[in-house]
């Protein structure tokens, strides 16, 4: 067990815990909520620094990251809808759930097919990953900062990390397609 899939699974362990830490402490500000869920995002990119830097790349790990990352996701877009359930931001959250079900779909399908050329990450998914993990952040806080609304902070940004979604999923769909 390399360290790189010990740090990816921490933070799959994280996400129970910061189920739990929303419905037990219901406070606005969530100040340890947003700092739970902030460790549990810098794993992500601390996981895969660490695979590269110590020669650590698992097949283990190539499974385990992407997964992880979309436990995470997925269960703190699920953990705003459970506090904001309107339309407003279930449109941004739509999005982005169902692009991560098909590009997981995608990666298995190509596995399967044994396509010459794998399905790596692209910038826009990299730059989406990063809106989103803010984003996330910022409507998980909810509360204020030098009186500017977090939660509207983090709206914007979920529109946006919704639109690179979109991109970074098409940008997939044609690589399949040329493959």
């Amino acid at each position: 067990m390399t360290y790189a899939n010990q740090i990816t699974i921490l933070r799959i362990f994280l996400i129970p815990v910061m189920v739990l830490v929303f419905f037990l402490n219901q406070e606005n500000p969530r100040y340890y909520l947003t700092s739970i869920f902030f460790i549990a995002a810098i794993t992500d990119y601390l996981d895969g620094y660490l695979a590269r830097k110590m020669k650590q790349v698992s097949k283990l790990g190539k499974f385990l990251d992407p997964v992880a990352d979309k436990l995470l996701v997925v269960s703190s877009l699920l953990l705003l809808l459970v506090d904001n359930n309107n339309v407003i931001i279930f449109i941004p959250i739509c999005i982005i759930v169902l692009r991560e079900v098909l590009i997981s779909a995608l990666r298995e399908w190509v596995a399967r097919e044994n396509f010459k050329k794998p399905l790596d990450v692209n910038n826009f998914g990299k730059l989406k990953t990063l809106f989103q993990m803010f984003s996330i952040g910022f409507l998980l806080f909810n509360g204020t900062v030098f009186t500017i609304s977090t939660y509207m902070i983090g709206l914007y940004g979920i529109y946006i990390a919704a639109f690179l979604s979109l991109i970074s999923m098409i940008i997939y769909l044609g690589n399949v397609i040329k493959s």
